[in-house]
C-alpha cells in the first residue's frame, strides 16, 4: 500500500514538473483583425466621494469659504476674546444662491479673529506661493486684515496684510504670499485689525501653482497622476451624487457653471451615507463644476461624458421620482446641456460657455440619462428622454443604467428592454470579488455583436469592505487585469471601460478600494491603477486573435491573454496574465506575412504576495519593469513570473 501511495505521489511530482518545464503554446494570428477597438476604450470615472473634489483635486484649502454649510461656523472657530456680536453670520436671501456672509462690526480697535482649519488640514508647501482672496463691502471705513498661516504647531510659517477700500457694493481683493515650511496640517488665521464695520464672503487660500496655472484652479499632481493614463474619456459627476438622496440634492448641472460666488452649495450624498463613515463636513461646493469637467477632460485629451439626473433620486434611499408629465425640466437640462457644450455662442447656453472663456465648443458626443436606476419607472422616464434627443440631437449617443449589478432579475429586465429600445451604449457596473473577475473573462465572448455597445461603467474587484487604502490590494488588481483581457477581446462590444471610484483620501474616504490615494500633500496610484494604466497606454487600434488549443485564454490553468495591434506605432501588443504561484513558460507563435521586427519590449507587474499594496510610504511597491524581448523567427519564448500582469510590445513592419 505504502509502494502504492509513493508511486502515485511520484507520478503527481512528475506531472507538475514536466506543466512547469513544458511551454504552453499561443497562437497569436496578426493579420486577421476580428474587429476595432475605440479610441477612448479606457478612461476615468470621477464622482465627489472621499472627499474626491472639495478637498482633494478642487485646489481650495479653505471649508466652508462661504459660510453656507448646514452649520454656517462648521471649519471656523473664532480667535481669542472675540466680543459678542462683533462677528456675526448674516443671512441675505437676495443674494440666493449665496445667502450667508460675515458681518464684522467693531466701534474700537480691540481684537477681532477667526480661523479656519481646512480639509483635515491644509497641505503647504516651503516656497510655495499663496493667493488669499475674498469678496467684501466695507460701509464703514478702517479696517484691514492681517493672514497668518500657522503649522501643526501652531508655528506662524506665512504672513501677509491686506487693506480693504471703503465700498458699499462687493468687490474682490486679494494678497500673495510665501510659506516658510512644509506642513499638511496648516491652518489659516485672519485677524480683522482696525475700527469700522464690514461684511466678508468667498474667504479663500489657493496654491498659485494649480494645474496648467489657472487661478482657483485643480490641484496639480492629482491632474498629473490622471494625465499620465492618457485617459480616452472622462465621466462625471458621478455616480450617485447625480441622483442625490432626494430629488431637492440631486446634482444640478446648470448650478454649478457661471461665477463661482453665484454657485449654490449642496450637502454631499456621501456626508451621512455611511453609519461607519460619517462625514458632517462634506458638502460640494461646485467650484469644481460642469466647465471645469468639460474643461479637465479637454486638457488631458479624453471625451467628457456628462451623466444627468433622470427624474429618479437614489433607490437606496428615498426613491423618490418626479411624476412623468413633470419630467420636461429634466430633458430640458439636457437639451441645454448639448447647447452648452456644442452650439454657437449666439446661442444663451453657448455664450455663457464663452464667458466662462472657452468661446470653441467642446465637441460633445455622449450623455447618460440615470446612474444604477432601475425598474419600469427607468425605463418609462428613459423612453422620454429617447425620444427628444433622438429627435432633435441625433448625433449624441445615450448611456443608459442595467442597475446596480451584472446579473439577476434587475440586471436581466433592463437589459432586455434597453436592447429593445437599441439604446446606445448600456452601462454596467460590477463591484465583485477577485474570483467573480478570475471566472468572468468570457463574459462578453458571446454578446450580440449588432446590438447596443457596453460601457463597463464601473468596476472593482473587492476583497473585504470598509478597509481603507491599505487594502487596494495586487490579488485586487490581478483579478481585474485578467477580467479586463476580456473587456479587450471584446472591443467591438465593450466600447468604453473605467474603474470606480477613483480618488480617496486617507483621512476623509467613505468607500473603498479606490484607483488613486491622496493626502493633503501626496498622490499615488494603486496597483489597479497601474494595471489601468498599463491597458489605456496600449490600448491598440485592432483586435487580434490569440489561442491556446483554438480556444480563447479565459483561466484555463490560471492563465488570461488578449492581443491588439497598434496602427499607429505599428506594434503587436499582447498582455498576460499569469495567476498562479509558480512560473509559468510559454510560446508564442505569430501568424503572419508581416516582418516583425527581432526585440520587442516587455512591462511587467508581479508580486508573489497578492496581499501587498501600494501606500504614501511606498507608492511604488507594484510599479512597472521593462526589459527586453527577443523573437526567433516569429516565435517568442517568455518565462512569466507567479502572479504577473505583462504587457508584451512586437514592432511590426
Amino acid at each position: 500500500m505504502k509502494k502504492i501511495i509513493s508511486l502515485a505521489a511520484g507520478m503527481i511530482i512528475s506531472a507538475c514538473s514536466l506543466w512547469a518545464q513544458v511551454p504552453f503554446r499561443f497562437d497569436v494570428q496578426l493579420d486577421k483583425s476580428v474587429g476595432k477597438i475605440s479610441p477612448h476604450m479606457w478612461g476615468i470615472f470621477f464622482e465627489d466621494i472621499n472627499l474626491g473634489a472639495d478637498g482633494g483635486i478642487y485646489a481650495e484649502l479653505v471649508k466652508n469659504r462661504s459660510f453656507e454649510f448646514d452649520n454656517p461656523w462648521m471649519g471656523w472657530k473664532k480667535l481669542e476674546n472675540t466680543p459678542e456680536g462683533s462677528l456675526l453670520i448674516v443671512n441675505d436671501a437676495k443674494r440666493k444662491a449665496n445667502a450667508r456672509s460675515l458681518q464684522v462690526n467693531k466701534e474700537t480697535a480691540f481684537k477681532v479673529g477667526l480661523q479656519n482649519e481646512g480639509f483635515r488640514g491644509m497641505g503647504v508647501r516651503q516656497g510655495a506661493d499663496y493667493v488669499f482672496s475674498l469678496l467684501y463691502k466695507q460701509q464703514q471705513p478702517g479696517l484691514s486684515l492681517r493672514l497668518e498661516l500657522l503649522d501643526e504647531n501652531n508655528a506662524v510659517i506665512g504672513e501677509a496684510k491686506l487693506a480693504m477700500e471703503n465700498r458699499e457694493d462687493w468687490q474682490n481683493a486679494s494678497v500673495n504670499f510665501t510659506a516658510g515650511a512644509t506642513t499638511a496640517h496648516a491652518k489659516l488665521n485672519i485677524w480683522i485689525e482696525g475700527a469700522g464695520a464690514a461684511e466678508l464672503d468667498m474667504l479663500s487660500l489657493f496654491p498659485t501653482e494649480t494645474w496648467k496655472n489657472r487661478p482657483k484652479g485643480l490641484r496639480k499632481d492629482m491632474v498629473q497622476i490622471l494625465a499620465d493614463m492618457k485617459p480616452g474619456f472622462v465621466r462625471f459627476p458621478g455616480g450617485c451624487i447625480v441622483e442625490g438622496r432626494d430629488l431637492a440634492n440631486r446634482f444640478q448641472w446648470k448650478k454649478t457653471v457661471g461665477p463661482i460666488e453665484e454657485r449654490e452649495l449642496i450637502i454631499n450624498r456621501w456626508n451621512t451615507e455611511f453609519n461607519h463613515r460619517l462625514t458632517p463636513d462634506y458638502f460640494q461646493t461646485f467650484g469644481l463644476g460642469f466647465y471645469e469637467y468639460f474643461l479637465l477632460a479637454e486638457d488631458i485629451g479624453a471625451k467628457a461624458v456628462p451623466i444627468l439626473n433622470c427624474g429618479m433620486a437614489c433607490q437606496f434611499n428615498t426613491g423618490e421620482i418626479v411624476p412623468l408629465d413633470e419630467l420636461d425640466e429634466y430633458i430640458q437640462d439636457a437639451l441645454d446641456l448639448i447647447e452648452f457644450a456644442n452650439a454657437g455662442t449666439d446661442t444663451p447656453w453657448g455664450k455663457l460657455r464663452a464667458d466662462m472663456g472657452h468661446p470653441e465648443p467642446f465637441h460633445l458626443t455622449m450623455l447618460g440619462v440615470g446612474n444604477e436606476n432601475w425598474g419600469p419607472q427607468y425605463i418609462e422616464r428613459l423612453a422620454a428622454f429617447q425620444k427628444v434627443l433622438h429627435e432633435k440631437h441625433p448625433e449624441i449617443a445615450i448611456i443608459a443604467s442595467s442597475g446596480t449589478d451584472p446579473e439577476g432579475e434587475r440586471f436581466d429586465f433592463l437589459d432586455e428592454r434597453l436592447r429593445e429600445m437599441q439604446i446606445d451604449i448600456i452601462d454596467e457596473h460590477y463591484y465583485r470579488p477577485p474570483s467573480w473577475f478570475l471566472s468572468g473573462a468570457a463574459r462578453y465572448d458571446n454578446y450580440d455583436r449588432k446590438g447596443s455597445k457596453i460601457f463597463a461603467g464601473e468596476y472593482a474587484s473587492h476583497t473585504t469592505r470598509p478597509n481603507g487604502p491599505g487594502r487596494s490590494t495586487w490579488e485586487a488588481a490581478l483579478s481585474e487585469a485578467a477580467f479586463l483581457t476580456g473587456l479587450e477581446r471584446n472591443a467591438d462590444v465593450v466600447t468604453m471601460a473605467s474603474y470606480a471610484p477613483l480618488f480617496g483620501h486617507v483621512d476623509g474616504w467613505q468607500w473603498s478600494p479606490d484607483l488613486i490615494w491622496v493626502d493633503n500633500l501626496n498622490v499615488y496610484g494603486t496597483p489597479s491603477y497601474q494595471v489601468q494604466k498599463l491597458y489605456s497606454l496600449h490600448k491598440g487600434t485592432d483586435i487580434i486573435p490569440i489561442k491556446r488549443n483554438q480556444q480563447n485564454v479565459v483561466g484555463q490553468d490560471s492563465l488570461y491573454a488578449s492581443a491588439v495591434y497598434d496602427e499607429i506605432s505599428k506594434e503587436l501588443v499582447i498582455k498576460f496574465v499569469n495567476y498562479n504561484s509558480e512560473p509559468v513558460d510559454a510560446i508564442f507563435q505569430i501568424d503572419t506575412k508581416r516582418k516583425i521586427n527581432g526585440l520587442g519590449s516587455r512591462i511587467m507587474l508581479a508580486n508573489a504576495d497578492l496581499d501587498v499594496a501600494n501606500s504614501l510610504d511606498e507608492p511604488l511597491k507594484i510599479q512597472p519593469q521593462q526589459a527586453e524581448v527577443a523573437l526567433k523567427g516569429k516565435s517568442l519564448a517568455q518565462s512569466f513570473a507567479p502572479y504577473s500582469f505583462t504587457v508584451i510590445k512586437l514592432p511590426v513592419k
